[in-house]
């Protein structure tokens, strides 16, 4: 099986139908050094996107950057995992942007975070749901989505996270606007110590 070369400068996602588990692992050690490219497999779709553009890395890094500065002010203890691979073999493999474990540091993280510019074919929950991953966060078109794990299993939107109930994710989005991101958890911190 051939890839495509990912060379453009703007994000670019492909989807490819019926690749196997040894396929997408065969792949997947292809692409190993190239770090411009992330891939994501649900049982039998290949996602390959690259590369990832200035605006997701400034998303991503704004939006952890508020969380963790949030989490300081509250008392909540955290660990930052990161994007590393979650994945049920021979069914799923996902990398997500960025990844917390609250009050503990455990093998599979509490939230994991997706900045979205692309939508591909794959649903992004279905890749951590093997994992039992509580909650799944995702940034796309200026919004916050937070989808939950229920007690069957299933994800389901909610309005706010389990791990901070009272952090209201428009305002969030409203620092994430802010265009200097210096500026904007500067001016969050003050904010929340104003409260």
């Amino acid at each position: 099986m051939t890839v495509p070369l990912l060379e453009q400068e703007t994000e670019k996602l492909i989807t490819v139908p019926g690749v196997s588990w040894q396929q997408f692992k065969t792949i997947e050690v292809q692409l190993e050094e190239n770090h411009a490219v992330k891939l994501a497999y649900l049982a039998g779709v290949l996602e390959i996107m690259s590369p990832i553009g200035d605006k997701h890395e400034y998303v991503k890094k704004t939006l952890s950057y508020l969380l963790e500065a949030y989490m300081r002010y509250q008392g909540i203890r955290f660990y930052g995992r990161g994007g590393f691979t979650l994945e049920a073999a021979g069914y799923a493999s996902g990398t997500p942007d960025e990844s917390y474990c609250i009050a503990t540091n455990k093998e599979v993280p509490d939230i994991v975070i997706e900045i979205i510019l692309s939508s591909g074919s794959i649903n992004r929950t279905e890749l951590y749901k093997p994992k039992g991953v509580p909650e799944v966060w995702f940034w796309r078109n200026h919004k916050i989505q937070i989808f939950s794990l229920n007690a069957v299993l299933e994800y389901e939107e909610v309005n706010r996270s389990r791990f901070f109930p009272d952090l209201d994710q428009e305002l969030l989005l409203r620092f994430l606007a802010i265009p200097d991101q210096y500026d904007a958890v500067s001016q969050f911190i003050d904010f929340i110590n104003d409260k």
